[in-house]
Formats: structure tokens, C-alpha cells, sequence
């Protein structure tokens, strides 16, 4: 077992009085090293949360600067960080967070080209982007490799969270075999986003996540959780994998990772 400092007990303390967590548990955490992609709406409080939990490796990806129209929202940066990176940003506040987890940023967008070598780093993906090559891209990946993602997405007054995890329950194509034609999904800066949604939807994920990496509880394998912010509904859809998915059905045809702008029909 993890070899606990005093100040770590007193921090991790109402985690290892937990029978589902432990001394064993919190090991398990300090020794976890999770991917988050995007430090934005959703990174934010996922990263605020696995930080806090002493999750010890977080690697973060993310090629933006802080905006101040971020800060109705993004929580991890404050005003003093406008223009400055994102994951410098995030670096610096996880840090007087909880000094335990070792931020490494990647200040680059995910691709076809780099995508390997950064999930190949990490035991867990945790999805906080904002559109669909993105989100495509990291299904490919992670199910050539093995490695589960929890997904978000949040739009105006609603959000979604699954956990796409290879062997045990339907990829991302799965679940949406295409992509949306162009311009049919606005994105925030187009359509808007209530502020405190993606508090709500990053909690979600977070939780999701400690859960695989503590292997506890009923991880969102297999099941949609909707969320609507203004009836304050959560509904569940169960998803089941589909024999013909070209990423992980009987008869795969993807094979290797692909251009998912093109394919998404996106121009940056």
C-alpha cells in the first residue's frame, strides 16, 4: 500500500473511512493516471475533481487560451489568466489545489498523427471537447488500444454522459454511426451554454471516472444519462453495441485512425 504521509491521511481522510475506497482504494488514485482532453466547461470541474480525489497523474490536452468569455463557465481559470494557455492555467491551479497530482499539459490539439502516443500514456480518457472529430478520433484510438473513455457533451440547457469502455459495452459509433451534417449541432459559441451545465455534466464524468479506476459501483457502461437543466430531468437509455459498428463489431473495417475532419466535413 501507498506509504501515506500525515498530511495525507488528514487530506484523503473521508475517502479511506469509505469501505468502497480505502487505503487500498486511495492508492489505486495516487498511482491512477487519467487523460483529460479540453480544459474548458466540462474539464473544468472533471479536472477540479480528480485533482481533489488525488487522482496522481493528470495529463490534460488543450491548444487554447483563457477567453474572458470563458468565466461564466470554466471554472479552472479566473481573470488573471485571460490569454494565457489553458493548461498553464489549469497546471497553476491544480497545483495549489493539491500538490499530490502531477499536471502534465499537452498545449497541442489531439490528431491522427499524435493520438497514440498521448493515450497510450494513460490508464483512462476523459472526454470534456467540444466537437465531433474530436470525439470520433478518441473512439478509434481507444478502442485500437484498449483504454476507456467516460464521455460528455453539453449543449444550451442539456447534457449527456456515457463511458465508452472496448469489451464491455458499444463505442462511440455505436451510438451515433455518422456524424451530423455541418451546421446542424451549433456549438456553444453559436448556440449558448447555462453556465452551471457543465458543473453539473463534468461532476458526472468525474465520478464515472474515479469509479473505473477504483473499480466500484455501476459505471454508465452501456447506458445514455440525459440531463435537462431547465425540467431538471435525468433520463437513462440503455445502448447496446451493434454487430455491423465498423469500429468494434464481427466484421471490422476501420483499422487504422482516419482525417475526422474530413470525415466530419469540419474546417477549423
Amino acid at each position: 500500500m501507498y506509504n501515506f504521509t500525515n498530511e495525507q491521511i488528514e487530506r484523503y481522510s473521508r475517502h479511506i473511512i469509505l469501505d468502497e475506497v480505502g487505503g487500498m482504494g486511495q492508492t489505486k488514485l495516487l498511482e491512477s493516471k487519467v487523460l483529460l482532453i479540453g480544459a474548458g466547461g466540462l474539464g473544468s470541474p472533471i479536472g477540479v475533481y480528480l485533482a481533489a480525489a488525488g487522482v496522481g497523474t493528470l495529463g490534460i490536452v488543450d491548444d487554447d487560451v483563457v477567453d474572458l468569455s470563458n468565466l461564466q463557465r470554466q471554472i479552472l481559470h479566473g481573470t488573471s489568466d485571460i490569454g494565457i494557455p489553458k493548461t498553464e492555467s489549469a497546471e497553476a491551479t491544480i497545483a495549489e489545489m493539491n500538490p499530490d497530482v502531477k499536471v502534465i499539459p499537452h498545449n497541442d490539439r489531439i490528431s491522427s498523427e499524435n493520438a497514440f502516443t498521448l493515450l497510450e500514456q494513460y490508464d483512462l480518457i476523459v472526454d470534456g471537447c467540444d466537437n465531433f472529430p474530436t470525439r470520433y478520433l478518441l473512439n478509434d484510438a481507444c478502442v485500437m488500444l484498449g483504454k476507456p473513455i467516460v464521455h460528455g457533451s453539453i449543449s444550451q440547457f442539456e447534457g449527456q454522459v456515457t463511458v465508452l469502455y472496448p469489451g464491455k459495452g458499444p463505442c462511440y459509433r455505436c451510438i451515433f454511426s455518422e456524424p451530423p451534417p455541418p451546421g446542424m449541432v451549433p456549438n456553444c459559441q453559436e448556440a449558448g451554454v447555462f453556465g452551471v451545465l457543465p458543473g453539473i455534466i463534468g461532476t458526472i464524468q468525474a465520478i464515472e471516472a474515479i469509479k473505473i479506476l477504483l473499480d466500484i459501483g455501476e459505471p454508465l457502461i452501456g447506458t445514455l444519462l440525459l440531463f435537462n437543466a431547465l425540467s431538471m430531468d435525468f433520463k437513462r437509455l440503455k445502448l447496446r453495441q451493434q454487430d455491423d459498428c465498423p469500429m468494434c463489431g464481427e466484421n471490422q473495417t476501420i483499422t487504422e485512425l482516419i482525417d475526422y475532419e474530413e470525415f466530419c466535413q469540419v474546417q477549423w
